[in-house]
């Protein structure tokens, strides 16, 4: 009887845990092929397609460090991405979070719009990983093709990015080896030309609108 209770409560589900992390680092990859344009220290940042003839696209760039905020032999059950969608191109449009493959820096350039400003020392840029001497293997960032997750965005809202298989596997490398945390990219329609999307930044005075990384997670043991 006391084996058969001891065997019971040996195999007994590990209570959830929930915690809300807040994006450390964020930045806009503007296109252009110097590389003189950034925007780390703006309050949003942009993904998607300006209405620019040329060097029209944008890209997101967002890091959580999850390993600072979760035990070390935590089991991460579940990830999802929180952004809010600032006063933007009101039209639907798809926009995916890919796991980023390259360190990346987020300097003073400040802008408030998709133009960006003249990139600082540190500053990711287009080919930049850290402006100017260090570099993306391609333009555009460096990433995994295949998506972690994606959804429609649509007007100016809250906007979750569900928990994935893929979000998760990303989640739990960069606890089990955090030197390869890097991050997403976010990426958007860069067909259509005026469909840029603008998302609070960390610096975005309002601490309500800011990027949040949801984890669920469990410990062994308990």
């Amino acid at each position: 009887m006391v084996i058969g209770l001891l065997l019971l409560l040996s195999a007994a589900p590990a209570t959830a845990e929930t915690i809300f992390v807040e994006a450390t680092r964020d930045t806009t990859l503007i296109e252009d092929p110097a590389g003189a344009l950034a925007n780390g220290a703006g309050p949003v940042f942009f993904v998607g397609r300006t209405n620019q003839r040329q060097n029209s696209v944008r890209r997101g760039l967002i890091y959580f460090d999850v390993a600072a905020v979760l035990p070390e032999h935590a089991r991460v059950e579940s990830a999802r991405v929180m952004l809010y969608m600032s006063p933007s191109n009101p039209a639907p449009h798809r926009i995916a979070l890919h796991r980023l493959l390259f360190a990346w820096g987020e300097g003073t350039s400040y802008a408030s719009g998709g133009s960006g400003d003249f990139s600082a020392p540190g500053d990711a840029s287009w080919i930049h990983t850290f402006y100017d001497d260090a570099f993306w293997v391609k333009p555009g960032g460096h990433f995994v093709v295949r998506a972690s997750s994606w959804r429609d965005v649509g007007t100016s809202a809250f906007y979750t990015w569900e928990s994935t298989q893929k979000m998760v596997a990303d989640v739990r490398l960069w606890l089990a080896a955090p030197d390869r945390n890097f991050g997403w990219i976010l990426l958007g329609d860069e067909t259509t030309p005026q469909n840029v999307k603008s998302f609070a930044s960390r610096e975005e005075p309002d601490s309500a609108l800011r990027p949040t990384l949801e984890l669920t997670y469990s410990l062994p043991g308990e």
